[in-house]
């Protein structure tokens, strides 16, 4: 029986195809004892290859697989550092990036046909980031390479992303006409916080139903999992910052987790709303539709400063606490002049100290508005800084006690901690705290983390008493061990 060539086959025949694929290649790497998952002792944490893990992260693109030049000594430079964490939309809006389809002579797509260089890319990535056990956190769809780009950056000032060229528009492919597939040739507005009436985000039955534009997006995302589901160092979030229905997110989680099952393994996926209100209906309900989600995307609490960013954080673990799941942060923002330097690394920091499961900074940009630090010198700096504290504090048996901080002003100090064992608290600016060590019992081993220069100070150690004075050595950044009798002392093999 002659068995088609997937690599060549058109997309519809790959997606009926796909499944059983994938179970025919390197099954062994799937397990799911390896996978990543909640943290069976801790479910507000991961773990990995069976082993609690917290993920710190930042890189210079946020679709790392569509660069593949120096790809992976970036990722190297990663690792180095103590990062273990990257984002990665499904995206093709920068330049010299390639499309999913094929670009016939004539400059239109064939839906029925990939390019081999976009899967070749990606399935590079995967390879690359297990061998370093690096997460991979993907997002299928970004609103901003379906909606208007032109006109709102200079980045995006460019014909080559946004929906004008997507192989979607019914302009730029051989395969439907706007009549066919009911999307609009021209969309003249960018992505918002509320639902558009864009076609290409209602394609499933239970929202307007548009089965001619929708089974190129299955076959997409069969595709993509005929690579990814091999690999069990990948997280799955189904948007970027979306602002369409809920039904939308929901139903490719429902197709993903199917596909998954089919293939004999489990997967971890999450959507990522627009809004940055934590207390909104959309946000709440997401958060307990256990049904299609499995932990929690917070980014867009990045966008919020000081002591209100951090008790988002606190609203947001109250309301799961009964029964946890991850906190991710997979964009931190802070980099430019509306988002400075200074509070994308306070926002880092503090959502190790709020005690979410990952956090880390978003892609550099050229905008005064949005981005981060990417994986520069100084998001190097602080990954490292914050992989030897939590570390050595043992993270994953602590949780966020500012209460044990007394007299605390506002935005002063964090402290994450479990009481009568080891604490440990973080001064953005430097000064002076007042920590409750009431439980302590013998003696108390005090280190300083000099943040800024990853350095540990001389340990000095103490008889407990009931409170301690915390005086940082100097302004800026610093973090401070409080460990019972040097209890939790470790060291990451890779934070050097």
């Amino acid at each position: 029986m002659h068995t088609p060539n997937l690599r060549t086959g058109p997309p519809v025949v790959f997606a009926l195809l796909a499944t059983a694929m994938l179970c025919g290649r390197e099954a062994a790497l799937a397990k799911d004892e390896a996978r990543i998952q909640p943290y069976a002792k801790n479910s507000f944490y991961w773990q990995y290859e069976g082993k609690p893990v917290l993920l710190l992260g930042g890189s210079s693109d946020d679709n790392l697989f569509n660069h593949p030049d120096g790809l992976a000594e970036h990722l190297d430079t990663l690792a180095a550092c103590g990062g273990n964490y990257i984002r990665n939309t499904m995206s093709s809006r920068n330049p010299g990036n390639a499309q999913a389809f094929k670009r016939l002579d004539n400059g239109l797509y064939d839906l029925e046909q990939w390019n081999h260089e976009y899967w070749d890319r990606f399935e590079n990535l995967l390879r690359l980031c297990r061998e370093r056990d690096i997460i991979v956190q993907i997002e299928l769809w970004d609103p901003w390479d379906y909606f208007k780009s032109t006109g709102l950056l200079k980045e995006y000032d460019t014909k080559d992303i946004g929906w004008e060229s997507s192989p979607y528009n019914p302009m730029m492919n051989v395969n439907y006409t706007a009549a066919e597939s009911g999307l609009a040739e021209k969309i003249d507005f960018y992505p918002t916080r509320e639902p558009s009436h864009h076609l290409f985000f209602h394609t499933p039955p239970t929202m307007k139903n548009a089965p001619v534009v929708r089974k190129y997006q299955e076959a997409f995302v069969d595709r993509m999992l005929s690579a990814s589901l091999a690999y069990p160092n990948v997280l799955y979030c189904m948007n970027n910052e979306i602002g369409e229905p809920p039904a939308w997110g929901q139903y490719w989680a429902k197709f993903i987790r199917a596909r998954a099952e089919k293939a004999g393994t489990k997967v971890c996926l999450t959507d990522m709303r627009r809004i940055g209100d934590f207390q909104s209906v959309e946000q709440v309900n997401m958060l307990h539709d256990r049904e299609h989600f499995d932990f929690f995307e917070i980014s867009q609490n990045n966008h919020h400063n000081d002591q209100q960013h951090y008790d988002h954080i606190l609203h947001v673990r109250s309301l799961i606490v009964a029964h946890p799941i991850p906190i991710n942060n997979v964009k931190v923002y802070g980099g430019t002049r509306r988002n400075n330097i200074e509070n994308g690394i306070a926002r880092f920091w503090r959502n190790v100290f709020g005690g979410c499961a990952s956090t880390r900074f978003h892609r550099p940009g050229p905008s005064d508005q949005y981005f981060g630090l990417g994986l520069s010198e100084l998001a190097q700096t602080h990954i490292r800084s914050a992989r030897k504290l939590t570390d050595a504090l043992n993270v994953f048996v602590c949780t966020p006690r500012n209460d044990l901080l007394i007299n605390r002003p506002p935005n002063q100090s964090y402290c994450l901690a479990k009481p009568g064992e080891r604490y440990a608290v973080y001064l953005p600016n430097g000064g002076t705290a007042k920590l409750d060590t009431s439980d302590a019992k013998g003696s108390l081993q005090v280190r300083w983390l000099d943040i800024a220069r990853s350095t540990w100070q001389e340990a000095r150690t103490i008889d407990a008493e009931a409170t301690l004075d915390l005086e940082a050595p100097s302004e800026g950044p610093w973090a401070v061990l409080v460990a019972i009798n040097g209890a939790g002392v470790t060291r990451h093999p890779r934070a050097k």
